[in-house]
């Protein structure tokens, strides 16, 4: 299970930081509507990352994660997978995702993750966005770098790159040749869930098909190792958080010119 409903990120805030949030609801390009968590840097121009949320879809972790993004300048928008089934309302640790998750379409998570970056790119169509995901979500995230959205990156925590997805939908492994921005992937070492050779034959297809990425493993750690409560992967999960941060800030700058 990624990270479950209580989990935090392992982050710490930063004290006096002038950020705004609120709770969004977007349309998707059926006409769909589905929940949204906006955070806001007091200064804008920024880059900006579109987050994906684990198969629990939008709760509080993603929101808090959103705020230390902006608290950095970075403006974020965290999205929910479920609007079209579930709604747009706030849920509990009780929603029972799983119910949901076989009625929800990866084309669909492409368009929702669309007018997401929409709204980061409001006031500027040249904007750095990148989308970053966790599990199921790290997956997604890596796919958008197939879905046309013009991303400077795409970021997965713990994704799987070579496992089925929605409805019999293509892994990232067989989509590579059509990715058209760098990947940062962050892997635990331990975790059982995604072995080595998966990682490695990932690695292998991304090179042959000529995009740069960096997969970069924690040995001991597990998966959802990004969370407060793994005090014993506390090294790990700032390792990787500064790896994404300065991810964003180098092909930000490539952006930029």
């Amino acid at each position: 299970m990624c990270s479950p409903y209580d989990a935090e990120p392992p982050i710490p805030p930063i004290a006096g930081a002038a950020v705004a949030s609120e709770d969004l609801e977007l349309e998707s390009k059926d006409g769909a509507h589905f929940a949204a968590f906006q955070a806001l840097p007091d200064q804008a121009g920024g880059p900006a990352v579109a987050v994906l949320p684990d198969v629990r879809g939008l709760f509080r972790f993603y929101e808090e994660l959103a705020l230390r993004f902006a608290e950095r300048g970075i403006e974020a928008v965290a999205i929910d997978y479920f609007g079209r089934t579930a709604g747009v309302a706030k849920r509990d640790a009780e929603f029972p995702f799983m119910d949901h998750i076989p009625r929800t379409d990866g084309q669909e998570i492409m368009d929702d993750v669309g007018a997401a970056v929409a709204v980061l790119r409001r006031d500027d169509a040249s904007r750095p966005v990148f989308t970053m995901g966790f599990c199921f979500g790290g997956s997604n995230s890596w796919l958008q770098a197939a879905a046309g959205h013009g991303l400077s990156g795409a970021i997965g925590f713990y994704g799987h790159p070579s496992r089925e997805g929605l409805n019999g939908a293509a892994p990232p492994i067989a989509r590579v040749s059509e990715f058209e921005c760098p990947i940062l992937g962050l892997m635990g070492g331990a975790d059982q869930g995604i072995p080595d050779e998966d990682i490695e034959k990932y690695n292998a297809a991304l090179s042959e098909a000529g995009v740069e990425h960096q997969l970069h493993t924690y040995p001991g750690a597990p998966h959802s190792f990004f969370d407060r409560s793994y005090e014993e992967h506390a090294e790990a999960a700032a390792d990787a958080w500064d790896r994404v941060l300065s991810f964003i800030e180098q092909r930000s700058a490539v952006a930029a010119g």
